[in-house]
């Protein structure tokens, strides 16, 4: 069965993946030459990143990466202190400098997930799927 979209889920989830635009895919999802600095639209397709309507859109970025952070660096830390495989005082350590360099490091992914995770549940609302890039478009929303 084919999907009725131009830009399907596993496009989008591809897409978010690789840090792309989840509507054309081209690598335009941040400034160059900036690590932290999203741009507000697509360069090459005009997708809107930036909600001006919305500034807490990207909050669920922000705790997907402090929840990826806690499952895949903090938890195992606490696990090999609670096993005595590393000291208490270098698990503290470990775990407060890794709290601020880990979610630094997701950042970029983390935006491109929350993006990809809201086309994957709304693909109507891309551009290439005849929507207009932003909520407000169905009683679904």
């Amino acid at each position: 069965m084919s999907s009725p979209f131009t830009v399907t889920r596993g496009q989008i989830v591809a897409r978010g993946l690789s840090n792309c635009c989840p509507n054309c895919g081209a690598r335009t999802l941040f400034k160059e030459g900036s690590l932290f600095r999203l741009n507000a639209e697509c360069r090459d397709c005009g997708l809107k990143f930036e909600r001006k309507n919305d500034e807490g859109f990207f909050l669920g970025s922000m705790s997907l990466n402090y929840g990826v952070t806690i499952v895949t660096f903090l938890v195992p830390v606490m696990l090999l202190a609670w096993q005595k495989v590393i000291g208490v005082t270098p698990a503290i350590v470990i775990a407060g400098i890794g709290s601020i360099v880990v979610p630094a490091l997701l950042y970029r992914s983390s935006r491109s997930w929350w993006l990809m995770n809201y086309y994957v549940f709304l693909p109507h609302h891309l551009p290439a799927n005849g929507g207009t890039g932003h909520a407000g478009e169905d009683d679904n929303v």
